[in-house]
Order: structure tokens, then sequence, then C-alpha cells
């Protein structure tokens, strides 16, 4: 699962620029609901595809194919060329006046092949492949910038890497992965996108007046002293992919409770990834320890979502308890946790998000002793494809977002050697602290004979 030595290369950009809609657009104001709008959504997502040649492609520049199709596919989503600007109570507006999205085209002195069978973040060389945006003191703007970032990197083989970064305020994973759909299929050639998009964003605003009708948890600090995950340097870390496959999964259900047997995949991972990582930090036994994730509204019946929305539609949840009481539980007592805070997203959970990001003025969700989870196993990597077919690797760049190494993950789908397929997690821990984390995932996933 090491991520491949790749040799000496140069990447040449070209003058990056401003593509705007093919087409006249609407000129408007539009608000972001106010789960768009929070703090922990005030950041730039990247997300990378790497293409082999296609022979019957020879000759076709792939930047000018997408770079067409991109300003034909800001007609209907129009809103994402435009710029966010903020009004009164840190309130997140589009002005959209088809200002553009930023894109570059580059070359490569690298071939398709060099990338090895790289299915997992980070990305070698992300930074290389991204159009990356101004920072300020190490954080990103988001006011009065591009919404997308933007760039085609040819390889000397014909192959090419669409590397992107999308404004979270204005698309979620899912709604961003449609998107790009969109831009897939104008560069096929088909007429218009299959899905028009919807922008729905009135179906998160806060309630009048906003009546939180949930604790919130994640939005406040846990009980407890420093997490050293907070401070300790990047240099001190190591950095560890986990493999989860059909072995692991079964060792992982063999220890579960038999009415937990059938825990979905995910559930699995999470909570054996939360009991290992609390242990192998060693936090006191009174302390606080959170694991907090991602629950996407998509698909649920009570959450009547317009078809084609593309804004965020999920809410973290979370599970807490001492770290004590979580070793001293087990497998059994962490499954349990993680099952209790994914049910309890609903519509009304949402709403009820929606109206505290109001009364709270947009707060970041809490980060001490907290270990906080994306799975982007379903988002739709694989299916981006602008006529070049399906790309070789899909997928996050990083592997977690934001500043702080190990305190975000994502879990994605891999295969291993033996093309077995499963769960890939980049771990991120203290250096002194990951074999203690290793030792502990191979007792809980080793199959019991």
């Amino acid at each position: 699962m090491a991520s491949p030595i790749l040799p000496a290369f140069t990447v040449r950009r070209g003058e990056p620029v401003l593509v705007s809609p093919a087409a006249p657009t609407p000129t408007e104001t539009k608000a972001l609901s106010d789960l768009d709008d929070a703090e922990g959504m005030r950041f730039y997502s990247s997300g990378i595809h790497l293409y082999h040649a296609d022979p019957t492609k020879q000759g076709v520049d792939p930047a000018a194919v997408i770079r067409e199709a991109l300003a034909r596919a800001l007609v209907p989503y129009y809103p994402l060329a435009g710029r966010i600007r903020e009004e009164a109570g840190r309130k997140l507006v589009v002005d959209c006046e088809a200002q553009g999205v930023m894109f570059v085209d580059a070359d490569a002195d690298l071939t398709a092949a060099d990338f090895g069978d790289v299915q997992s973040p980070p990305f070698p060389c992300f930074e290389q492949f991204i159009l990356e945006s101004t920072t300020v003191a190490g954080v990103e703007p988001v006011i009065d910038r591009p919404l997308l970032y933007i760039q085609v990197t040819r390889l000397k083989c014909g192959g090419f890497i669409f590397g992107q970064r999308f404004c979270h305020c204005v698309v979620d994973a899912p709604g961003g992965m449609e998107f790009e759909k969109v831009i897939c299929e104008l560069a096929r050639g088909e007429p218009g996108p299959s899905v028009p998009p919807a922008w729905g964003r009135e179906m998160f605003m806060a309630r009048q007046p906003p009546q939180p009708s949930y604790p919130h948890p994640e939005y406040s600090e846990p009980a407890g002293g420093a997490d050293r995950m907070l401070s300790t340097p990047a240099g001190d870390m190591a950095r560890v992919p986990f493999f989860f496959g059909p072995r692991e999964i079964a060792g992982l259900r063999q220890r579960a409770p038999p009415h937990m047997a059938r825990s979905s995949r995910f559930e699995l991972v999470a909570a054996c990834i939360w009991l290992g990582r609390t242990a192998a930090l060693g936090y006191g036994a009174e302390e606080e320890v959170r694991l907090s994730f991602i629950v996407n509204a998509r698909g649920r019946p009570d959450v009547p979502l317009p078809e084609g929305f593309y804004g965020n539609a999920f809410a973290y949840s979370v599970a807490a308890t001492t770290a004590g009481e979580l070793c001293a539980g087990g497998l059994g007592y962490a499954l349990e946790l993680v099952k209790k805070a994914k049910s309890a997203v609903t519509y009304d959970y949402l709403q009820s998000v929606a109206d505290l990001m109001v009364l709270r003025g947009r707060p970041l969700f809490a980060l001490s002793r907290t270990y906080i989870v994306s799975d982007v196993s379903h988002a739709g990597f694989k299916s981006v494809d602008f006529g070049w077919g399906e790309p070789v690797y899909g997928g996050p760049a990083k592997g977690g977002e934001g500043p702080l190494p190990g305190v975000t993950n994502y879990f994605s789908r891999s295969k291993n050697g033996k093309g077995e397929e499963g769960t890939v997690v980049p771990i991120c821990l203290p250096k002194d602290a990951m074999d203690k984390f290793q030792l502990e995932v191979q007792g809980l996933t080793a199959q019991i004979v």
C-alpha cells in the first residue's frame, strides 16, 4: 500500500486563466444555507484523477476539451462561477456575475505508469498537480475568490491528470462529483446535463426563531486536558496506510457482540480505529474522547432533497465517552456508540445544526481528543470519464483535510496486492504512538481460529 517513488520530474504550468460560463447567465445574489457557511466548511477540498492514454485520442488535447466543457457546464451551474461575500452575522452569499473559475494547463515529464498502482490518498506529489490558491497565515480564505481551481496536466505518455480544488461552502463531495460528471457528459459530446442542477439551499436554513433541538456536543470542547495531536510537530508524526480487507473485516466481526456482527464495514473500521487510536495516544482514563463522522442526508426518505442538489447535505455526528470506558468496553462498546451516533442524523437534526450555526456565530467543531472521519468510498470518484475512460486513480488529493495532521481522515476503497477489495485509511500519529496503534489494530483484526 506504499505510495510509489516517482522519478525526478518537472511540472511546467501555463498562465492561469479565468473560465466564465459559455453563455449569458443570471446576475443575482444567492444565499448559501446555514450548513454551507459554517466555519468548518470554509476551506477548499482537493481531488485528483489520473488517466492513461487513449490511442483513439491521439492529437486531442485533454486540457482544451475539458476547458471547453467546463465553460459550458458553468451555464447551468452558474453560481460556481460567482464569488462569496460575507454579510451581517457571518452569513455567506454568492454574488453571481459570471466572474469565472480558475483554470491552468500544464505538462509533466512523467507517464501514468510512473504512478504505479496508486489507489488511495495521499496522491504522490499532489501539490504539483493541483492549482493552489493563496493562503494567509496557513488559512485559505474563501471570500471574494474563485470557487473552483482546476489544473489539467498532460503526461508524456498521452495520459493526463485532472486536479481540482472546490470551495466546500458551495459543494460537498457528492455535489462536486455531480458537477464533474456534467463536465464529463459535455466533454463526451452530450448536449447537456442528464440531471439539471438544483440550488435548494432553503432546505437547510435556520428556523425562525432558531431552536436547536439537540445538544450538538461536536461544537463544544470535550472535558479533559491538552491533546498531543494538536501540538505534535508534523516532523514528529508517522504516516501509515492501513488496509481493512476481507480478513480484517472477518476478524472484527468475530470480536463484535453477536447482535452487532452484521455491522457495516464503515462502523467496524471506525470503531476499530477509534479504539486503537485512543489506547495508543495514552489519554487519561477520565478524559473525554470523541469520534466525529460525516452522515450524509442524501437518499434518506425524511430529507426531501431536490434532484440535482449539489450543496452540503450532511452533519457531523459524535460518539463520545471517556478514554477509560472506551478501552475497557472494547470493540462492542465502541460499535454501540458509533451506531447510536449514526442513527441520530435526521432532517430535524440537520435543521437543529442550522439553528445552532445562526445562534452561535457559525462555530468550528471541536478538535481536542476528537478523531474526525469522512467516508468517501461511495462518492463516485471512479465515474469521472472525460472520454478517456475510467481513471486509474480517482479520489482525494490528501489523506485528510485541515492544518493538523492526523485529526481528520478519509476512508476510501482500494485493492491490496492480491486484488482484494477493502477500505484503506491513511493514519497519521505521533511516532511513539504508531507502533502501539499497529499492535492494537492487529489484535482487533486477527481472525480467531
